[in-house]
């Protein structure tokens, strides 16, 4: 691939899902290096708060407050960094939303919002960054799943919006890349489970807390290898032993994956009642916070 990236301190970085988890340790991580930022969330003070830190650390970064879902929203963050900046040279579409639920009773309405959320948000930032980044060239990081290509019970609808962000994001590279040769890279991002206060804000239909499986990676390890391929030009990325082990299984051994599937499905339960079922899904959380709860340290979730 021909296309050249510049260094991270060079670069004017937007994100989506800025307020917490692996889009505030990614906002962090090149903050520390420099980057200019445009942090997007549905969390409007909680991203102000963030972005009051980081100018307190010398750090020039501007907050917009977006729901991905809405396109139009997402052009306004789009031409917020162009308004501040003058450029983008990476976007990259973190924001997303759990549904713990079995598929034969999760609405439908929860599931469409699901959608809105994780699928149509990463097409309406795509479509609203490519016409920037073909402008100075630069990298588009859409942020997929291990569950882009396996699969996990009770995160049935989950799965399925990550494997249609990973269809998206294939087509739409070799569109860009191969067809158009436009100096963009295009890179989709497949890590494990990952420590993040993602079980606490998912909508959660069932009677145990939600939680996710062990071995988690920490969210500033997950940030770092995004802003990786924010520097070098890459295809897609699997994060973590137990993705390239779990999507081996799923495209190689299917039925050896299925049975896995089922019995880490235990797994994503706690001993405890829920604390919040109804999660963020349908409304912003103003608690923020790079790490979840089985971390403890920073958690505010």
């Amino acid at each position: 691939m021909s296309t050249k990236l510049k260094k991270i301190s060079e670069q004017v970085i937007v994100i989506t899902g800025a307020s917490s988890g692996i889009g505030l340790a990614t906002a962090e991580a090149a903050a520390k290096r420099g980057a200019k930022l445009v942090l997007a969330a549905r969390s409007e003070q909680a991203l102000n708060d963030i972005v009051s830190r980081m100018s307190g650390q010398r750090c020039e970064a501007i907050a917009v407050g977006c729901d991905v879902a809405d396109r139009k929203q997402v052009d306004r963050v789009a031409d917020a960094a162009i308004a501040r900046f003058g450029r983008i040279d990476t976007w990259i579409n973190d924001a997303g939303q759990g549904l713990y639920c079995r598929l034969d009773e999760v609405s439908e309405e929860d599931s469409r919002r699901l959608f809105d959320i994780n699928f149509w948000g990463v097409v309406n930032g795509s479509l609203a960054a490519l016409p920037h980044l073909k402008t100075h060239g630069g990298a588009l990081i859409n942020i997929g799943s291990e569950v882009s290509e396996a699969y996990m019970p009770l995160l049935g609808m989950y799965t399925a919006t990550k494997h249609a962000v990973k269809g998206f994001t294939d087509a739409l590279r070799v569109e860009v890349e191969d067809l158009d040769k436009a100096p963009i890279s295009i890179t989709l991002i497949q890590p494990t489970a990952v420590d993040t206060p993602f079980p606490q804000h998912a909508r959660n239909y069932m009677p145990q807390e939600a939680r996710l499986p062990n071995p988690m990676l920490d969210p500033e390890k997950v940030g770092e290898e995004i802003l990786e391929a924010a520097e070098k030009p890459m295809r897609d990325k699997r994060i973590g032993t137990m993705s390239k082990m779990n999507t081996t299984l799923a495209t190689m051994f299917p039925w050896l994956a299925d049975k896995m599937s089922a019995m880490n499905s235990k797994k994503l339960k706690a001993d405890d009642a829920p604390k919040n079922p109804a999660g963020a899904l349908n409304q912003p959380s103003e608690k923020t916070g790079v790490v979840g709860v089985t971390r403890g340290v920073g958690a505010k979730a």
